[in-house]
This record gives structure tokens, C-alpha cells and sequence, in this order.
């Protein structure tokens, strides 16, 4: 049986989550345990953690770090253990060395390359609403073709190594939607609150 295991460290849409991945596993009679926590005795049997966020890049992180044991007990399942993991908009943004937004704040550094702001355009800010996600690589497995998901953020990751990004968005830039590394998933904008194409992102995830 699968374990899904939202992260709840106070930021992020945990309900709104746990209700994508109780759809997918409803309707398509996978196995599965989707529960909220933040205990690390329940984490530590999870087939598949997924690490939410919304907010300041410091504030999440110091959120992480509140929680003892927490950070130790993810990086066993996603580096360790190398268990399926993903991470939603500023969760995503987590997975980098560090952050510019307010000051230069240290992340989980899994996944290399720093957060950046968007560059000031005519564009409004923050980058709000439904955008394409395209493909960049054959080598990506949650989604196959440039399709709209739900954004909000005004930073994006910056990899340092391109073969880490699976998709890009333009909005003044191209910037990095999805990015990868072996186990580690991590998504710009959020699949629970975009429609079928985000819940089949979530579907293709529980499935590894």
C-alpha cells in the first residue's frame, strides 16, 4: 500500500492537497494512505512525501526547521532512501541552495541553483493565474505535452544544471516550471488547484 504523506509545517494548501491525492486514488483504486503530518514517526514509512509552501522562502524554511527532526527525516526518504518526493511552488523552491528573496536565505540545497526574482516588466507581479508548462525534455515523466497550470509567485529557480529542468514557462522570461533530480520532483505551480491536467501530474507521481 502507498503512504502519502503531506508535510504540515504551517504553510501550504496541505487540505487542498490531501483532497487531489484522495481523488486520484479513489478513482483509480490505488492502495494509498493520504494523511497531513508533521511527525516524524509517521513520515519515517511513507512511499511518497509531498512538501506544499506558500509565502517568503525564510519563513517556510525557518518553518521546517522549527520541527525537530523534520528536515533530517526528509532528506532520508528523498536522499537516503531516494523514495519518490515532491515539492509545490515554494516547496519546490525549497529543494535549491538558497534564496535572494529578502536578504540570501540557505535552502535544502538538493537540487542545484538559487531563487531569484522575476525580472520587472510590464507584466503584473505576483505571476498570478494560468500559464503554459512545456515540455523540454523526452526524459520527462509527469507530463508530455505544453499544457495550462495554476501559478502564483513572484521568484523562480534558477538550476545550474540544465539537465535538472523537465519544463519551462515564459512569463518575461523563460524559467523553470519543473524541475528534477532522480527522485526528487519539483512543480512551480500548483497541480491540486489545476484542473484534470494537475490532478493526472498527481496521479503520475503516486504511480512511481
Amino acid at each position: 500500500m502507498k503512504k502519502i504523506t503531506i508535510i504540515d509545517y504551517g504553510s501550504g494548501n496541505v487540505l487542498s492537497a490531501q483532497k487531489s491525492f484522495v481523488k486520484i486514488a479513489n478513482e483509480n483504486n490505488i492502495t494509498s494512505k493520504v494523511i497531513i503530518s508533521n511527525n516524524v514517526n509517521e513520515i519515517k514509512d511513507s512511499t511518497h512525501i509531498v512538501l506544499p509552501g506558500q509565502g517568503a522562502f525564510s519563513t517556510c524554511m525557518n518553518g521546517l526547521k522549527n520541527i525537530k527532526g523534520l528536515i533530517d527525516e526528509l532528506y532520508n526518504h528523498a536522499i537516503n532512501k531516494k523514495k519518490p518526493f515532491l515539492g509545490i511552488c515554494v516547496g519546490m523552491q525549497m529543494l535549491a541552495n538558497k534564496s535572494e528573496e529578502k536578504g540570501l536565505h540557505q535552502g535544502l540545497g538538493w537540487i542545484e541553483g538559487k531563487i531569484k526574482k522575476l525580472p520587472d516588466t510590464n507584466l503584473k507581479m505576483p505571476h498570478m493565474g494560468w500559464n503554459i508548462v512545456k515540455p523540454i525534455t523526452n526524459n520527462n515523466n509527469l507530463i508530455k505535452k505544453p499544457e495550462d497550470y495554476y501559478f502564483v509567485h513572484s521568484y523562480y529557480f534558477e538550476c545550474a544544471k540544465g539537465e535538472n529542468i523537465l519544463a519551462e514557462t515564459q512569463y518575461g522570461i523563460n524559467f523553470s516550471s519543473i524541475v528534477a533530480k532522480e527522485n526528487i520532483y519539483g512543480v512551480q505551480f500548483h497541480p491540486e488547484k489545476s484542473s484534470s491536467q494537475g490532478l493526472s501530474l498527481i496521479k503520475k507521481f503516486m504511480s512511481k
